[in-house]
């Protein structure tokens, strides 16, 4: 079986690149276009990694990604964030994330980012 992957950002255009990116090697479980929308995604889904986005609406990814790692301690969230963005990273870290790439986003280390954690 693939690795399930959730897909979080409020962009559009963003969900559908990382759709491209990534459907010919992993199964896309669904996407979510908030932090809250994602968290109730988690439980419906229980993908095995979370690509979210840091800078949303309702729900911002670093709020999300604490929400996640309470329900399931062992999920796998990779954080999608815009380059300077050191600050936000730092505290998506302290949530929980497991690793991140940075926006505009490079195929090659969107899969690596995913390979890395899918491994870890």
């Amino acid at each position: 079986m693939s690795t399930g992957v959730l897909i979080v950002d409020d962009s559009h255009f963003m969900r559908n690149l990382l759709r491209q990116i990534l459907e010919q090697d992993y199964r896309i479980v669904g996407e979510a276009s908030n932090g809250a929308e994602a968290v109730k995604m988690y439980k419906e889904h229980d993908p095995d990694v979370v690509m979210m986005d840091i800078v949303m609406p309702k729900c911002n990814g670093i709020k999300a990604t604490a929400a996640i790692k309470k329900i399931d301690p062992d999920a796998r969230v990779i954080m999608c964030t815009s380059v300077g963005q050191r600050e936000k990273m730092k505290l998506a870290v302290k949530a929980g994330a497991d690793g991140y790439v940075t926006k505009p986003f490079e195929e090659p280390s969107v899969r690596k980012a995913l390979s890395d954690v899918v491994a870890a």
